[in-house]
């Protein structure tokens, strides 16, 4: 149903004035004989009845208003929810324990009156399809491919780089340590059963495994956080690689401990990616946040894949 036409209706019959509702509307006269005729023709039924002082609703006309009044609220609902501003931001943060949804904390803390839809996508493929598609705003990610090779339309900036830490249980070699080399790490078992091939994150402790000669073992089901860390609890010989910024929370006899790796410093480079043809003002309001508040991208002292460089 065109909606001009249930327009100009609603103005016919509020001045009960073809004339008046033309000078309201801003269009001819003849325009609005034009809608009214056209929208009778298409509901079969006269809405007016044409009288020497105007134009007074038939029955039908006085059926049809009050439908015609809120198909008009429902297409000014919906024009709303998609204006710039007005719907939330949504954002993916790949998990919301991990170093990207802090970031976006620390923006909505900043932003208080920005509301957020945050989305948790499994890979970066999908990320990124979402991006383009423009299913989501945005995407914490890491690039693996440099970013020219991103699709025509998608932007990157490089946001934060987390500083990647040991975690042990008290029995372990390295739990009493302030900071361990990762070289050190060479010929201790590293147990990460969360990495899935083809994910950035799986290239990333790839890299670094090759790097510094360490072994990660990814083997085994992965029956989520807390087992993860049980194990690690009660082993001397296992222990674990998480980000500095990943929420971790466990039982106070586990005696866990968060042991940070220097000289140098493996760092996992986080990216926004977004779509230039976004207008979302929330989405301009985060990237100008990210950038005065980011953290890293020097070289001395640090570690990143050759794909991060």
């Amino acid at each position: 149903m065109d909606l001009d036409a249930v327009r100009t209706f609603v103005a016919v019959a509020d001045t009960g004035q073809f004339r008046e509702a033309a000078a309201g509307l801003s269009i001819t006269q003849q325009a609005v004989s034009k809608r009214v005729a056209g929208l009778e023709k298409e509901l079969g039924v006269r809405l007016f009845t044409r009288t020497p002082r105007g134009a007074r609703l038939t029955i039908d006309g006085q059926a049809f208003a009050p439908h015609a009044r809120e198909l008009l609220r429902t297409a000014e609902r919906a024009a709303a929810s998609v204006r710039p501003g007005r719907r939330a931001l949504r954002v993916d943060v790949i998990g919301r324990r991990l170093a990207p949804a802090g970031l976006l904390r620390d923006f909505h803390r900043a932003h208080p009156g920005t509301e957020l839809d945050v989305v948790t996508l499994f890979d970066a493929d999908a990320a990124l399809a979402a991006v383009r598609s423009g299913t989501i705003d945005a995407s914490f990610r890491a690039l693996t491919a440099p970013a020219r090779d991103l699709p025509e339309g998608v932007r990157a900036m490089r946001v934060h780089d987390e500083p990647v830490q040991l975690l042990t249980g008290p029995g372990h070699v390295f739990a009493a340590a302030r900071t361990v080399a990762p070289d050190r790490l060479a010929g201790h078992r590293i147990w990460m059963p969360g990495l899935v091939a083809g994910t950035e994150w799986a290239a990333y402790y790839a890299d670094l495994a090759a790097a510094f000669g360490l072994t990660i073992d990814a083997t085994g089901p992965d029956f989520g956080t807390e087992p993860l860390l049980d194990t690690i609890a009660d082993s001397a010989v296992l222990a674990t690689l998480v980000g500095e910024g990943t929420r971790v929370v466990w039982p106070a006899h586990h005696d866990l401990r968060r042991v940070p790796l220097r000289d140098p410093t493996p760092v996992y480079p986080h990216s926004l990616l977004w779509h230039t043809d976004n207008p979302h003002p929330a989405l301009a309001a985060l990237r100008d946040h990210l950038r005065a508040t980011r953290t890293g991208h020097g070289t001395t002292g640090i570690w990143v894949p050759t794909w991060a460089r």
